[in-house]
């Protein structure tokens, strides 16, 4: 049986850590060639060699999606490397500090909109003008389930991005559906990452209420989430566009 993703070239953003990290793993292993991107070199090569010592096959870009000139690097990076570009899961993000909205300075917001929402803007409008020239592709935006309703309270800046994300995603979506090109986002809850102990700050208390809060009493994996943005990046995925789909352990049901 050929592999969900055998020989699609993937660029993953983020791809230095947690949910990103797992994707370009798992996709690898479904038969990606990967080109991981992210700031930090030194874990993106360990993303690069735990996929190679599985056998898969891999490289990688230092890239700061918030820089154009950088993005535009890591999609042609691709091209250079593996002959392409058939998929991207557009990844990079962070968190801000816990405050409530009068608490938040404008500086701490701008970073936070310019790497999560305008970095996300930035990696479509490189992917999407390769795939517009080279028979179309899949793209998937990682959102949130904060991106589907208020979130926490205290998490604003964090909130307005991936809301803003799911109108990027759905927007061009329907803009590119007769031109070859899908694009989807995924909106994970929370999942057992090292961002998502900024939150919990590794407190066993803080940990058991939100396990209490989630229907399914527990966090997610990040390899549950890498399995559906997997899926979302195959041809088993063809009829699937604009579509914002939790992976939350029910929290938005």
């Amino acid at each position: 049986m050929t592999a969900l993703l055998e020989d699609k070239i993937i660029l993953v953003t983020g791809a230095s850590s947690g949910i990103g990290r797992e994707a370009a793993i798992v996709m690898a292993n479904h038969g990606a060639k990967i080109v991981a991107a992210a700031r930090r070199e030194s874990d993106l090569s360990k993303t690069v060699n735990k996929i190679e010592s599985n056998g898969c096959t891999a490289t990688y870009v230092v890239a700061d999606v918030t820089v154009p000139e950088q993005i535009e690097q890591a999609v042609q990076h691709a091209v250079a490397s593996f002959g392409g570009l058939n998929a991207a899961f557009n990844n990079a993000g962070i968190l801000e500090p816990t405050s409530s909205l009068h608490e938040v300075d404008e500086k701490t917001f701008d970073i936070v909109i310019n790497t999560n929402l305008k970095g996300t803007f930035l990696s479509m409008k490189y992917e999407i003008g390769y795939m517009l020239e080279n028979g179309g592709g899949a793209i998937v935006n990682d959102s949130s389930y904060m991106g589907l309703r208020g979130g926490t309270g205290q998490q604003t800046a964090y909130t307005a991005s991936k809301h803003g994300l799911l109108g990027l995603t759905k927007s061009a979506a329907r803009d590119y559906a007769r031109k070859g090109i899908r694009i989807n986002a995924v909106c994970p809850g929370v999942i057992d990452t090292t961002m998502m102990q900024g939150i919990d700050n590794n407190n066993p208390d803080i940990r058991e209420k939100l396990e209490r809060w989630i229907p399914m009493s527990r966090y997610g994996k990040p390899s549950e989430v890498a399995n559906v943005v997997s899926f979302l990046c195959s041809d088993a995925a063809s009829y699937i566009t604009g579509q914002a789909i939790p992976i939350d352990g029910g929290v938005t049901s």
